[in-house]
C-alpha cells in the first residue's frame, strides 16, 4: 500500500512540475499585444489559463492528499515497531566502567631523573 500511493505521489509530483513550466507568466500576453500572432492559438485566449489552473490545482490537491497519506502510513510502521520491541530497563542495561590508565611500571626510570653520582 505504501509504495503504490509512494509511486502515485512521485507521479502527481512530476505532472505538477511539468504543468507549472506549461503555464504562461502574467507578462506573457504583452508580447501577445504587440503583434505576436500565439494569442489564440490552441485553447483561445483565456481557455489555455483556466484549463491548465484547474488541472495544477486538482494535482496538487491530490499531491497533498497522498503527502498526508504517506506521513500517516508511517507514523503506523513506527508506532508498531516501537510496540514489538519492549523498551530495556535500566537495571538490564550493563554499565562499562570508565577508562582508567594503566600505572607506569616500577622498572621504568622517570624522566628528569638522573641516574649515578651527584
Amino acid at each position: 500500500m505504501y509504495s503504490l500511493i509512494l509511486l502515485f505521489h512521485v507521479l502527481f509530483c512530476l505532472a505538477l512540475i511539468a504543468l507549472v513550466l506549461l503555464q504562461q507568466g502574467k507578462g506573457a500576453d504583452v508580447g501577445a499585444a504587440f503583434g505576436s500572432g500565439s494569442a489564440n492559438s490552441l485553447f483561445g485566449s483565456r481557455g489555455p489559463a483556466s484549463f491548465l489552473f484547474k488541472l495544477t490545482v486538482f494535482l496538487a490537491a491530490l499531491f497533498f492528499v497522498t503527502s498526508i497519506a504517506l506521513t500517516v502510513i508511517q507514523k503506523q510502521n513506527i508506532a508498531a515497531a516501537n510496540q514489538l520491541a519492549p523498551p530495556s530497563s535500566p537495571a538490564s542495561v550493563q554499565q562499562q566502567p570508565a577508562f582508567v590508565p594503566p600505572a607506569p611500571a616500577a622498572n621504568m626510570p622517570h624522566s628528569g631523573t638522573t641516574s649515578g653520582t651527584s
